[in-house]
This record gives C-alpha cells, sequence and structure tokens, in this order.
C-alpha cells in the first residue's frame, strides 16, 4: 500500500475524467466537477454556465490509509450561480465527505468522493431552489387568501345578529317617518291650492243653499243690466 496504489489509482482517474482532471504534481491534481441542476440544461454559450467547482487532492505518502487532503476552490473567471457559492458552501461541502472518508480508509476513494460531493453539492442546490419555490408558494397563497376576503361577508354571530336587526329596524322607522312627513307635506298643498267643496246636502244643512241661488241670481241680474246699458248706448249712437 502507498505509493504504488496512487499511481494505480490517478491512472483509473484519468481514464474517468480525460479532460476534467489537471496534474499539479506526482502527487497532487484537481478534477472539475460540473454540476448537474435539474431544470437546467448544459449551456453551449460561457454567459450561461452549469455551476462547477474543483476538487483539490493531495496524495499523503501512507494514502489510502490516511484520509487524502482535500479541498473545494472556485475555477477561474466561474460565472456567479443563484443557489450555490463555492465561498459560501466550501465548509459544510468538505464536513459532509468525513463519514465516506472513514469508511472507505485503505481501499482508493477519490471517485467516491468525488460522487458523494457532487450528490451533495446538487442537492443542496435542489434544496435552495425548493425553499425559494415554497415562500413564492406561500405568497402567492397568501396574496390569494386576501383577494377572497373581498367576497367573503362577516361570519354571523347572535351578537353581530342583533346589531344588524338593530340597526334594521331603526332605519325602516326613520323611513317610515321621513314617507309620512312626505305624505302629510303633499296634503298640506293640495288644500291650498283645490279649496274643498261642499256637496249640496252640506249647503243645505248650514243655510248656505239659498244664499248661493240668491247670490247667483244677483249676478245674473247685475249681468242682463250691463248688457242693456250697453244696448242703450249702442241705439243712442
Amino acid at each position: 500500500m502507498g505509493r504504488e496504489d496512487q499511481v494505480e489509482e490517478r491512472e483509473v482517474l484519468e481514464s474517468i475524467f480525460p479532460e476534467e482532471i489537471t496534474d499539479i504534481s506526482e502527487t497532487e491534481f484537481r478534477i472539475n466537477i460540473i454540476l448537474d441542476v435539474p431544470g437546467e440544461e448544459p449551456a453551449d454559450d460561457t454567459d450561461n454556465e452549469p455551476p462547477s467547482f474543483l476538487l483539490a487532492v493531495r496524495y499523503p505518502d501512507e494514502y489510502p490509509d490516511v484520509a487524502p487532503r482535500l479541498d473545494i476552490i472556485a475555477p477561474p473567471n466561474a460565472p456567479a450561480h443563484l443557489h450555490f457559492n463555492v465561498g459560501d458552501d466550501r465548509d459544510a461541502l468538505l464536513a459532509n465527505l468525513a463519514d465516506t472518508i472513514q469508511e472507505n480508509l485503505g481501499m482508493a476513494m477519490i471517485f467516491t468522493l468525488y460522487s458523494t460531493l457532487k450528490e451533495a453539492a446538487e442537492q443542496l442546490i435542489q434544496d435552495r431552489r425548493d425553499a425559494e419555490a415554497k415562500v413564492a408558494e406561500e405568497a402567492a397563497l397568501a396574496a390569494e387568501r386576501e383577494e377572497n376576503k373581498k367576497f367573503h361577508g362577516t361570519a354571523v354571530t347572535p351578537e353581530t345578529f342583533l346589531k344588524w336587526r338593530e340597526g334594521f329596524l331603526r332605519e325602516m322607522e326613520e323611513q317610515r317617518l321621513r314617507e309620512e312627513e312626505e305624505r302629510l307635506a303633499e296634503l298640506k298643498k293640495a288644500k291650498v291650492k283645490e279649496p274643498v267643496k261642499l256637496t249640496g246636502r252640506q249647503l243645505w244643512e248650514r243655510g248656505l243653499a239659498g244664499k248661493v241661488e240668491e247670490d247667483d241670481v244677483a249676478a245674473d241680474e247685475e249681468e242682463g243690466l250691463a248688457d242693456g246699458v250697453e244696448q242703450l248706448k249702442v241705439e243712442a249712437a
């Protein structure tokens, strides 16, 4: 175990990652890890590249009987990603490898560590996307609830019903009084404009029947006298 195992593992990694692996020295290399994010297709242009980072590996002399020295590095000029940042996520991702390293001591483990690290980073991104979607969904539901309040009346309780009934009865009484006042006002106007006409019986009972007839006769005589005067004036002319 030792250097021979390291060389053999390095050759296997070269066959698996022909373009992703870069040697730094005989015992140190880096593997570019490109993350597969659901819903984000790999882009052909550099302006929309998927998130990625470098796994830096250095073999101690006793590897694989002791853990390799690992680090996570951001690629040069790497575009920022909304849900992943090497600087913020580095420590959590490296800590996530502790159990895997202990389980694989004595065996070549770099490919296993690569797979575990890639899966953890992708899950981290998915968790953040899910949390973001949940916040957006809750905001939409809250807005919908506020909108629905416009179409729901106040819940009826004995207290609210009695309060409504009191107000309704008061409103109906006020309306009745207004209508009564308007009716009385109309009656007063009618009495002023149209004098009451007495019936023949009422005239007789009040002793006005003969007077009315005399007044009518006197009026007729005056009218006849006036007509006679006019006739004399015409003949004299």
